[in-house]
């Protein structure tokens, strides 16, 4: 298990390196920034003063070493914008965004889970079909047209939710429930595939013969084989959660780091973009670590191997 667990430290170490490396060199491409701080008045020796100041005259292979020794350190730079350090507008505005994410998949949880045992142990029923209609609506409208008409229903036309700004918890409602409609749709098809599958082995057969209710049998039996495949993508749709709040976040004008990211990104603010995606990586690579340490508690086959 300790072995297991050193490996999983060095892949997720190499992953989070091989993304600073892309994030780095990527938002170089479109070209030097210097002249978006400076009036366009300015002469050539001032902007190559400011260059210099700033490093941009180095080769990138120098910047980037720099910039990951700082990054190693927690120095990620100051915003170029702002003149704050980079990584602290970063962690200021990451609790709204973990707010979000963690009301879209509770929501998305307490909708899928019940509908998807429902549809499984009632296979061919209407609570079977309702569950395959939620599945196919979730994962056919893109997110950012269902963001755009539940403000336009709960906002213009009914105005019983503010459109934007974030505050009470009728702000985190709409966003919630547009961040999180599609991760509803796949973890409802997936675990009640898998308990289908699961309810038809010979183990459920054996404890049904025993007289174990329906109950006992899916709960205490099936749920926990078939929930094996469905952490694994839990755990990616929480990452894709994250990813996914920074067009909510921007609709609904929701003042998470999703949209501190798209503004870094609009006013090529570079150390606030690096900062962004190397914590982000960061902690999806954690989350993926810990659904990876959560197969053990799940199967103790895995323990054993």
């Amino acid at each position: 298990m300790i072995r297991y667990v050193l490996g999983r430290l060095l892949y997720a170490a190499a992953v989070i390196v091989g993304v600073s490396l892309a994030v780095f060199f990527l938002v170089r491409l479109g070209g030097d920034p210097t002249a978006l701080f400076l009036p366009p008045e300015s002469s050539a020796q001032e902007i190559a003063r400011v260059r210099k100041l700033m490093g941009f005259d180095r080769p990138l292979w120098e910047q980037y070493l720099d910039f990951a020794w700082k990054a190693l350190h927690g120095d990620f730079g100051r915003s170029l914008r702002y003149q704050q350090p980079a990584m602290q507008l970063v962690l200021e505005r990451m609790p709204a965004t973990l707010q979000l994410a963690a009301a879209a998949l509770a929501l998305s949880l307490l909708v899928s889970v019940p509908l998807a045992i429902l549809a499984a142990t009632h296979r061919g029923s209407i609570l079977d079909r309702t569950g395959l209609l939620v599945s196919l609506v979730g994962q056919s409208f893109p997110t950012f047209w269902l963001a755009i008409m539940l403000i336009l229903i709960f906002s213009e036309i009914w105005g019983i939710l503010p459109p934007s700004g974030r505050g009470t918890w009728r702000h985190l409602v709409m966003p919630a429930v547009a961040l999180a409609a599609y991760s509803t749709a796949i973890i409802t098809r997936l675990l009640r595939s898998s308990l289908i599958e699961v309810l038809q082995l010979d183990y459920i057969r054996t404890a049904r013969g025993k007289g174990l209710s329906s109950s006992s049998v899916v709960f205490g039996h099936a749920l926990r084989n078939a929930a094996i495949p469905t952490l694994t993508v839990v755990g990616l749709q929480v990452g894709a959660l994250l990813g996914g709040a920074v067009i909510t976040e921007e609709i609904f004008a929701y003042p998470g780091v999703g949209r501190l990211a798209i503004q870094a990104i609009a006013n090529r603010d570079f150390t606030v973009v690096q900062a962004f995606v190397v914590f982000m990586a960061a902690l999806i690579v954690a989350i993926n670590l810990l659904v990876d340490l959560g197969y053990a508690l799940l199967d103790p086959r895995l323990r054993s191997r």
